[in-house]
Order: C-alpha cells, then sequence, then structure tokens
C-alpha cells in the first residue's frame, strides 16, 4: 500500500488539477492506496473543496489539525496517520511533479529506504531565493552532525522502517529533510526539473520560510554553533598572552614599564576572553539540555476523516 501525504493550507485552486495528475499516477503503479490532505484550517473553500472530493474519491482522506500548525507539522501528522508500506510526501501547488512517485517506487521496490526528488532546476523561483537555498545548505552540511542532499525538499518516498524511525525520534520542529538524513539506510536521489506553482502563491514566506528552515537544520542537528564562542575567546586570550609576554620582555631586559592605559586595555581583553570561554562552556551544557529537550507535541488533531 502507497500512502501519500499532502500538506495543505489555502489551496483550493490547485487540489483538482493535482488529483487530476496524482490519480493517474498511483493507478498506473497499481497498488492499492491512500491520499492524506493534512489540513491546516484555511481561510478559503480548501476543506469544502476536500470534502466534495472524498464522496467521489473513497482513497481521500482528510486530517485537519486543530489550528495552523505549518506545513513541517502537517506533514509529520501525516506520516503518523498513514498506513502505507511506502510513504509519499508531496506539496500540493504541482511544482514538483506527481509523476515522479512511478520512478520513485521502482526504486523502493529494489530495496531502496528513501528516494528523494532533486532539483536539476527550480522555474519560478528568484535568483536571491536560490542563492540562499544554495549557502543555506552548505552551513548546515558544514556544521551539522547529518549530510542533506542540496537541492532537495520533503517530496521523497519513505519505506516503512524509514516512517517507524522518524515517529520514534519524537522530533519537535519537524524538519523531515533532516530527519530522513539523519535516520539514514539506502537512500537514492531522482532528479527533476521544478515548474512554476500551478497557480496562486505560496503561503509561506519565501525568505523567512526559508531562513526558519535552515535554523531548523542547522540549530536541530548540531550544538555546534554554541562552539563558535571558543573561537573569538581563545583568538583574545592569546593575545592577551602573546602582549603580557612582550611586556615581561621589555620589563625585564629594557626596562620599559607599561603604562596604566595598556595595562587597563589588557586587563580588559583577558577578563573579555574569560568571559567568552565561561559562556562558550556555559553553551554546552546548555546545549546538552537542549538535546534532552522538553516535549510537547508538535501538532493536536482536530478531527480524521476517512469516509463521507
Amino acid at each position: 500500500m502507497i500512502s501519500v501525504i499532502v500538506p495543505v493550507f489555502n489551496e483550493e485552486k490547485s487540489i483538482r488539477a493535482f488529483l487530476d495528475r496524482l490519480l493517474p499516477v498511483l493507478a498506473q503503479i497499481d497498488e492499492q492506496h491512500e491520499i492524506i490532505f493534512a489540513l491546516d484550517p484555511s481561510t478559503d473553500q480548501t476543506e469544502q473543496v476536500i470534502s466534495t472530493l472524498m464522496s467521489v474519491h473513497n482513497q481521500i482522506k482528510l486530517l485537519k489539525l486543530s489550528r495552523r500548525f505549518g506545513q513541517a507539522a502537517a506533514t509529520m501528522a501525516g506520516l503518523t496517520y498513514a498506513k502505507g508500506d511506502f510513504v509519499v510526501a508531496i506539496d500540493v501547488d504541482l511544482q514538483d511533479p506527481p509523476e515522479l512517485i512511478i520512478e520513485m517506487y521502482a526504486l523502493c521496490q529494489q530495496g531502496v529506504d528513501v528516494a528523494y526528488a532533486q532539483r536539476r532546476t527550480r522555474a519560478g523561483e528568484t535568483w536571491l531565493k536560490k542563492r540562499v537555498a544554495a549557502l543555506g545548505y552548505k552551513v548546515i552540511n558544514k556544521y551539522s552532525n547529518c549530510n542533506i542532499p542540496p537541492d532537495t525538499g520533503d517530496y521523497r518516498m519513505l519505506s516503512r522502517r524509514i516512517v517507524e524511525h522518524i515517529l520514534r525520534l519524537n522530533d519537535q520542529q519537524g524538519f523531515l529533510r533532516g530527519l530522513v538524513a539523519y535516520v539514514g539506510f539506502k537512500q537514492v536521489a531522482v532528479l527533476y526539473d521544478r515548474d512554476k506553482r500551478y497557480a496562486g502563491k505560496g503561503n509561506y514566506n519565501r525568505y523567512l520560510g526559508s531562513l526558519t528552515i535552515g535554523f531548523n537544520g542547522l540549530f536541530g542537528f548540531s550544538k555546534r554553533p554554541l562552539a563558535l564562542l571558543y573561537i573569538p575567546a581563545i583568538m583574545l586570550f592569546s593575545v592577551c598572552v602573546l602582549w603580557a609576554i612582550a611586556q615581561l620582555f621589555f620589563m625585564l631586559f629594557r626596562h620599559q614599564m607599561p603604562t596604566m592605559q595598556e595595562i587597563t586595555i589588557w586587563l580588559v581583553c583577558f577578563l573579555s576572553s574569560i568571559q567568552l570561554m565561561g559562556l562558550g562552556l556555559l553553551g554546552e551544557y546548555i546545549g546538552r539540555l537542549y538535546m534532552e529537550r522538553t516535549h510537547r507535541p508538535l501538532y493536536i488533531v482536530d478531527e480524521y476523516i476517512e469516509h463521507i
């Protein structure tokens, strides 16, 4: 069985067109399937459109969240309710072609645990958006504890054991691509060219949203940013030590005493380096507490509707 998770928020114009392309793909695979629309409560007719389609297609299911928790939380909620042996996460805006599921499924049938979609080109995105995304992936992969393939989103097919491991992590941010990279196992890329949105505009801030995703990847999978405090601390401390050695040399061999202003500057720099080191040590303990962070629920389900 294949489960398709579709997070939606104010997408009334895209849903029918999305299903017109998705349903023939699932029919071609010829597997039992379910389509779970994970709905952030919307201000348009998204819920009504889905409810109407449910009366026609009994494989469509509606998962309503109690309030707007965001795309990541909606996707994780869908993972929790998915019953399939293989689970696909895909957006409804048709930027990511549903037809790619056929190739993903073929790979998973050959023993691949994760078939992830990797973009060759990104139509409809600004130069700045592409550069920000590229920089974000480089920073995340340099400083985090897992390697996230660049130019990827949440569009991917997961085996059941990958899903179970992700749910067992009980992560509070829902950064799916990071969680999948962390879990590991056999993962293969499926290359494609990303299209423009089918209708409307994205419902998530393109730059602030990307920045949030980047922070989730960096801070959610690494304590290294806390250790960055050590760099200026060590540099400043080293300068202070070298300056003290130089002044000692001048005092012993040239009988040249430092001025009060020089001593004051040295004391300020020395104490500042000690403070920064203390903050770095404190950060290490905070980092360990962070790794054992409190477990608030990532989402709250209002209602799960399977049939109308």
